[in-house]
């Protein structure tokens, strides 16, 4: 059994030996490469991506990252493909093979079939002579000298160039696009950076609780209000405008002063001038006001009038931190 120093330098040694293999492909693009992204970038169809195998896995992700950046695509098994799926290529698209070997018997029997419909074919291997390295239009060079595996047999060195090349090639794409953050949220209106950029503060504060009360509340009824409410805050509002704002903080500070608070009322403990957003406000700016000013509730407001209290717990939930 290997120790843990043993166990580092093998991890470390696979990193370093993927790491200089990708590097490599830098020399390798070539002018096939961007005629490849030319010809996806002004075809009409779509991007159909096949492969076996390990190559299969790389393929699915390809189509993932192309279909989220603005390049609709299509997996396609090969084995599944001379069974029938064939009929999922149509006269516009254009076919992406990667194969290690470009000598596999499901691309030998495959790319006589795609030649045959006229569709243009790129593919992505690290052997140009191979079959499909001939048969292709364009070829993606991802040569690598040897797998990671100490016996040269597992596809990993291999497929993490089938990948990057991939990405490159997905990010050349994006780039001739002129794909935005505002088109990637598109296609991710529910992670993080769609939320970003469409989530409005009236989204999260109007399912939340709406304390209030007004400045002459006595002391018992804030704490009521606060506690019912589970914001941690309350509003003090007069004629539906905010005129003040009462936290937990405000209370603890308040019992550290005064032994007999029967007397007081809301507007002898609250904070004037509280901080607060429009209720069509992006809630990505809510966060931006609460980091600045160090507060964790934000009231809200619409057409001047209070509308209502935003939660750092609520942009934490949603995913915006």
């Amino acid at each position: 059994m290997k120790d843990k120093n043993s166990i580092i330098n093998i991890a470390k040694q696979t990193i370093k030996m993927e790491s200089e293999a990708i590097l490599n492909l830098s020399n390798l693009i070539n002018d096939d490469f961007a005629e490849a992204v030319q010809l996806i970038y002004n075809s009409k169809g779509r991007v159909i991506i096949t492969g076996i195998g390990k190559s299969a896995i790389i393929a699915n992700k390809i189509v993932a990252t192309l279909n989220s950046t603005g390049t609709p695509s299509i997996f396609m098994h090969a084995a599944d493909a001379i069974h029938g799926d064939l009929g999922l290529i149509l006269k516009d698209d254009i076919v992406i093979c990667i194969s290690k070997s470009g000598n596999t018997p499901e691309i030998k029997v495959l790319v006589p079939l795609i030649k045959s419909a006229k569709n243009k074919m790129i593919a992505i291997t690290g052997n140009k002579d191979s079959f499909l390295g001939q048969q292709a239009n364009y070829i993606l060079n991802a040569f690598v000298e040897k797998e990671a595996c100490p016996h040269n047999l597992a596809p990993t060195t291999s497929t993490t160039a089938q990948l990057v090349i991939g990405d490159a090639l997905a990010i050349c794409l994006l780039e001739l696009r002129g794909f935005s953050s505002n088109d990637f949220a598109k296609y991710h209106p529910g992670g993080a950076l769609g939320k970003k950029l469409y989530l409005r503060v009236q989204d999260i504060s109007s399912v939340n609780e709406k304390p209030k009360v007004n400045p002459d509340t006595s002391i018992k009824k804030v704490i009521v209000e606060i506690t019912e409410k589970m914001l941690g805050v309350t509003a003090v509002v007069e004629n539906d405008k905010i005129i003040g704002i009462i936290t937990d903080g405000d209370l603890r500070r308040m019992l550290t002063k005064v032994d007999d608070f029967s007397k007081l009322t809301a507007k002898d403990i609250m904070g004037a001038n509280p901080k607060s957003i429009n209720a069509d406000a992006m809630a990505v700016d809510a966060l931006d006001v609460m980091e600045k000013n160090d507060i964790s509730q934000l009231l809200v407001e619409e057409d001047g009038k209070y509308a209502g209290v935003v939660h750092l717990h609520d942009l934490i939930k949603e995913g915006i931190i």
